[in-house]
């Protein structure tokens, strides 16, 4: 997947479509209204009398920022059933979603066969996930998920009604476009057809890799169900690639939302850094989803790791900084360019980090890099820095002579195409992200090997790599032994 420059591609062709029909119409837009637009596409739609609104559907869906290689179109999944309710008084959403993947290859935290059920939440400003260990702050998902609550087909007439709208007609068919911004979130342009139903909406909202990142949503083939009329096929492109085809099933306007409160472990959205100190000079940053881990030089730190977010690769900066006083951050190594793994690395560029990657994520963290964040700026668009980027082959030594750093290519796995994993040789360490992650103390392993543990496994001998702990940048510091435990394979003889 590719969008890169100040056009995304759907977005693009959307334009030009329309642009090249009016040159064959010879047809103007002219400034309207927007009370009438408002006024026009609420009556057609019902959207005044609609508070809250619950649907379900099911389709096809991409898992946005986990390609299998930079720039190509997002791994796609099977939507079993979705259910959306979303309550517009209170700004609050939820989605219950069942899913599997459609493909092998690329990210997205699913299980390599069978379903998995996901529960998302927005409220206001926070937002979590619920699993059965309970609520999970996400705090890099709100923007998308304020963004998608309020360019629903109700929820973008009412989101334009307070946003102080402008509109515009085309004489040609007699549509609208009503353009407006809610500051620090998003900014929306809405088709609204001659029959008043909301068509299309152009948006764009802040993403922590992306910057300002574009967004089309369609709405299609309208029926009118409890004295509304809502779409029953919703597409959505984000970022230049498909993200989602929905068929709807069922609709329900103005349900009870009890089920949106916010759970007393959501309200605590700061970022937490916990310290592990595993040799001299190596620290393990956990505290979160995500971990990290510092290196110390004889002149600098090397940083494994800018996760998530602006807020927590902040965080893990000032923690790795502050255990090695007056050392600079010279470089920060990306394990992989998943979103989830790599949404710090524009602050890490703003504190001044080159950053290390695999050879193949270079060309795309260049482009991605030199995108405007202008909608809610981050420290990277605060800084004006210009990244630095240092490409890994299948190998590259990054330490000194006080400490030897190799990192290493991971070939054949179906998660990532340009992988990385960091060895210390001296310390028998090995850092890396997604390929294992531990099961809780004393779980059983799984009935079937995980491949990714496998592909590991294979990586590790291949390599011939002296490891006697894993710093893995999920879960917990754990003995190889615990890989090869759960991956169902003897520990080879030493």
């Amino acid at each position: 997947m590719t969008r890169f420059g100040d056009i995304g591609g759907a977005t693009f062709r959307s334009t030009l479509a329309v642009g090249l029909a009016c040159w064959l119409a010879a047809c103007t837009t002219t400034p309207e209204n927007p009370s009438d637009v408002l006024a026009r596409a609420s009556k057609a739609m019902g959207a005044a009398d609609v508070k809250s609104l619950r649907y379900v559907a099911d389709g096809t869906g991409f898992t946005f920022g986990q390609a299998f290689k930079p720039g190509v179109p997002w791994p796609r999944i099977t939507l079993h059933s979705v259910t959306r309710t979303v309550d517009y008084d209170s700004g609050a959403m939820r989605d219950e979603i069942v899913l599997s993947r459609a493909e092998p290859q690329g990210g997205g935290g699913y299980p390599l066969s069978g379903q998995q059920r996901n529960d998302q939440f927005v409220s206001g400003d926070l937002a979590w996930n619920q699993t059965a260990a309970g609520a999970a702050p996400v705090p890099r998902l709100v923007a998308d998920r304020v963004h998608q609550l309020w360019i629903t087909p109700h929820g973008v007439l009412k989101a334009a009604a307070r946003g102080n709208a402008s509109a515009r007609r085309n004489s040609a068919d007699g549509t609208s476009t009503l353009s407006f911004a809610q500051p620090g979130r998003f900014s929306a342009a809405v088709l609204v057809g001659a029959d008043g139903l909301v068509t299309q909406v152009d948006s764009v909202f802040p993403d922590p890799v992306l910057g300002d990142t574009k967004t089309v949503t369609t709405y299609a083939d309208y029926r009118e169900v409890g004295g509304i009329r809502f779409p029953m096929r919703i597409r959505q492109t984000m970022g230049g690639h498909p993200v989602l085809d929905l068929a709807v099933k069922e609709v329900q306007a103005n349900v009870a939302t009890t089920g949106l409160q916010v759970p007393d472990a959501a309200r605590n959205q700061g970022e937490r850094v916990t310290t592990e100190k595993v040799a001299e000079g190596v620290w393990f940053l956990a505290g979160g989803s995500h971990n990290s881990v510092a290196i110390e030089l004889r002149e600098h730190l090397v940083l494994v790791e800018t996760p998530l977010n602006d807020a927590r690769t902040q965080a893990v900066i000032e923690q790795a900084k502050a255990l090695a006083p007056g050392k600079p951050i010279r470089f920060v190594v990306n394990s992989h360019a998943h979103f989830d793994h790599s949404g710090g690395v524009r602050a890490a560029v703003a504190e001044g980090a080159t950053v290390v990657t695999q050879a193949a994520n270079v060309a795309y963290f260049e482009s991605v890099l030199a995108q405007a964040n202008r909608i809610q700026p981050d420290r990277l668009a605060q800084s004006g820095k210009r990244a630095s980027l240092l490409a890994v082959g299948d190998k590259l030594a990054l330490g000194d002579a006080s400490r030897p750093i190799d990192l290493h290519r991971i070939t054949g796995s179906v998660h990532s195409d340009s992988f990385l994993m960091v060895h210390l040789p001296n310390e028998k360490l090995l850092i890396e992200a997604d390929a294992f992650t531990p099961s809780a103390p004393n779980a059983p392993p799984p009935a079937v090997p995980n491949a990714n543990n496998l592909n590991l496994i294979a990586n590790i001998e291949r390599l011939g790599l002296g490891v006697d702990r894993i710093l893995p940048l999920h879960g917990r510091v754990v003995a190889l032994s615990e890989l090869y435990t759960t991956a169902g394979k003897a520990l080879p003889a030493r």
